[in-house]
């Protein structure tokens, strides 16, 4: 039976182009069947207070950056959306007096303008928004070496080959309305994915790339990060790939509950719990990883109602 058209953007695939009975199913779910989808592999942690949320996130870098050895350099992977985590990482890292010079920082992807990465004078620049909400804030004597920040520019073949030399040990982000982590956004509907979007398989494969993202993504970002001024977000994008996802030890996903809806914090981990597996919501390919976690601020959550406006 051929798939629906997507209702948002019948160019491309996304989460509305799946069976209804699993749309249903999704959105029924409580809070606290949501907890009861965590099985071996995937974890589901509620933070009842936004400062445990965010501070449980920014601990995860203090975690990853103290296993740092001379011999074992490793570090963690992480996003822009969510930030708040940012300034907490730098002021615990001076707290601490954590000496980051064996840790690395992988940045998840970059906005892309004329088929390049955007400089960090871009107003969107994430690279930019990590420097001055986390790095530079770090004192001197313990920040990391510059060649230890891996900021997917240029050709971002550096970038590429920090993954293959440099252990990962968590691999952050959020959840977009698309249901993407970082810019792993579902693929267009044409060519080869005119009737049937890529299987998991050839989707785990794609590596770091320039994408081209989904309408709902465009409008997100705007919303998010840009005052709601379509036009100034950029079409494309640098975006680590799964399969450098798959070289990190731990996913971590954030749920604020700012940057996906109620519906979409339920579907994903309802896909991956019961291990469904379809890139037109690439974050449910992650029922494959052998570690995720999904933590959730409990009053972001949501419910699933008809709410009049």
């Amino acid at each position: 039976m051929p798939r629906k058209i997507s209702s948002v953007a019948p160019d491309w695939w996304d989460y509305t182009t799946l069976d209804g009975e699993l749309i249903r199913d999704a959105a029924m779910l409580s809070p606290k069947d949501l907890l009861q989808l965590s099985r071996s592999g995937f974890r589901v942690v509620f933070y009842d207070t936004l400062q445990e949320f965010y501070l449980a996130e920014a601990m995860e870098y203090i975690s990853a950056w103290r296993q740092a050895t001379p011999g074992q350099p490793c570090g963690i992977c992480g996003p822009i959306g969510p930030t708040e985590q940012l300034p907490l990482v730098a002021q615990l890292v001076n707290e601490l007096h954590l000496d980051l010079s064996n840790a690395h920082f992988w940045a998840m992807d970059e906005w892309v303008e004329n088929g390049k990465g955007v400089s960090t004078a871009h107003p969107l620049s994430f690279e930019r928004a990590d420097r001055e909400l986390c790095f530079n804030r770090i004192n001197p004597g313990l920040k990391m070496p510059e060649a230890h920040l891996h900021f997917p520019r240029g050709d971002f073949l550096e970038y590429k080959n920090a993954w293959e030399d440099v252990r990962c040990v968590v691999m952050q982000g959020g959840q977009g309305e698309i249901k993407h982590w970082a810019f792993n956004d579902p693929p267009k509907r044409e060519g080869a994915y005119r009737d049937q979007p890529p299987s998991p398989e050839e989707y785990r494969h794609l590596k770091t790339r320039i994408v081209d993202l989904h309408p709902v993504t465009l409008v997100q970002n705007a919303r998010t990060s840009g005052g709601g001024n379509l036009a100034g977000v950029p079409r494309q994008a640098i975006t680590v790939g799964p399969y450098e996802t798959w070289k990190a030890e731990k996913v971590s996903i954030w749920h604020a509950g700012n940057h996906d809806n109620p519906f979409g914090q339920r579907l994903t981990a309802l896909m991956i719990s019961k291990g469904i597996r379809d890139s037109s919501v690439p974050m449910s390919l992650l029922a494959d990883h052998p570690n995720v976690q999904f933590n959730y601020y409990r009053h972001g959550i949501g419910m699933c109602e008809v709410e009049m406006h």
